[in-house]
């Protein structure tokens, strides 16, 4: 139901954008979001059928978002796929994820539910925000475990946060703030598994992480933790990193070792463990419901899967 919706939205007589659309499409991942949004509007079991439109917007969003990234980065693949800017052009990539965000604002205006695109669109100037924060941040090495916080929440905290709230107004209002507190803490722990992947993903098959973090300079929890603990001449080694405009692969699984030998790791985990404890607890004011056990198998899911 969501994918036909995210069809019926972006579509458009343009050869182009039908091509880079087609492609986006194969990218899409598991719709996680917009799961977060249904089972949200299905806790109380009459969930309204708008659901699934607005489930489809914050998809449209989250994939905007991924397209944006894509260019601003340079990146060259996404989940195994070629990206936009890659497979087609840095321009094409930049007008494509406007056109994503204008769409869905566009199904917003057409739906005329103000506080639903209230939501929406102060977790999207959230998402942009956070962005700026840490282009801003000039002294990564600065960065602290607040700022970091303060950055998940923004960066990807605001949409599972949105993606819950709306699912609420659409079928239980009542457990609006429950919901939003348990997208805002599932989001964070979502963000920490994903930085644990960057030290993590890519070991068993070749060896060496990814470190993909490290090679753009973007300061993670796992590191910022390993910080406190290094001694002198290990900060120097990650200091020389970040100085290095583009480091190597042996510099970054160096980064990585000493990350790991320092705590930064275990540490990480257990600020995600944390985070995903404190989602579940936002449940327990829910009714027992299928759907309640469903968003407890998400917690599962982001912990489990993710790290």
């Amino acid at each position: 139901m969501v994918s036909d919706e995210l069809w019926r939205i972006v579509s458009a007589d343009v050869p182009l954008v039908q091509e880079v659309q087609g492609h986006l499409m194969g990218m899409k991942g598991k719709l996680f979001r917009p799961t977060l949004l249904l089972l949200s509007a299905a806790v109380d079991d009459q969930p309204q059928s708008r659901a699934v439109t607005y489930a489809a917007v914050v998809e449209l969003i989250h994939l905007a978002t991924l397209v944006h990234d894509d260019a601003v980065d340079h990146s060259a693949l996404r989940r195994g796929m070629p990206t936009v800017n890659s497979l087609f052009s840095h321009q094409v990539s930049v007008i494509m994820g406007d056109y994503l965000y204008l769409r869905a604002l566009r199904e917003l205006v057409t739906l005329a539910d103000l506080e639903a695109m209230r939501v929406i669109t102060m977790a999207s100037n959230e998402m942009t925000l956070g962005e700026m924060r840490q282009l801003s941040a000039f002294d990564a090495l600065a960065f602290t475990e607040r700022d970091y916080e303060t950055l998940i929440r923004a960066k990807t905290g605001s949409l599972f946060m949105a993606a819950c709230e709306v699912g609420a107004l659409c079928g239980a209002p009542q457990h609006r703030d429950a919901l939003v507190r348990f997208g805002e803490r599932l989001g964070m722990a979502f963000q920490v598994a994903d930085d644990l992947l960057d030290y993590t993903e890519g070991q068993e098959m070749t060896g060496k992480p990814s470190g993909l973090d490290l090679k753009e300079h973007k300061m993670t929890l796992p590191l910022i933790a390993a910080l406190r603990e290094m001694p002198d001449h290990d900060r120097r080694r990650v200091e020389t990193l970040f100085a290095t405009v583009t480091p190597d692969d042996d510099a970054i699984s160096d980064v990585v070792a000493i990350v790991r030998e320092n705590g930064g790791l275990d540490y990480a985990r257990r600020r995600g463990d944390l985070f995903a404890r404190e989602a579940e607890d936002a449940l327990s004011e829910l009714p027992d419901s299928p759907a309640r056990s469903a968003l407890v198998d998400a917690i599962a899911y982001v912990v489990e899967r993710r790290w």
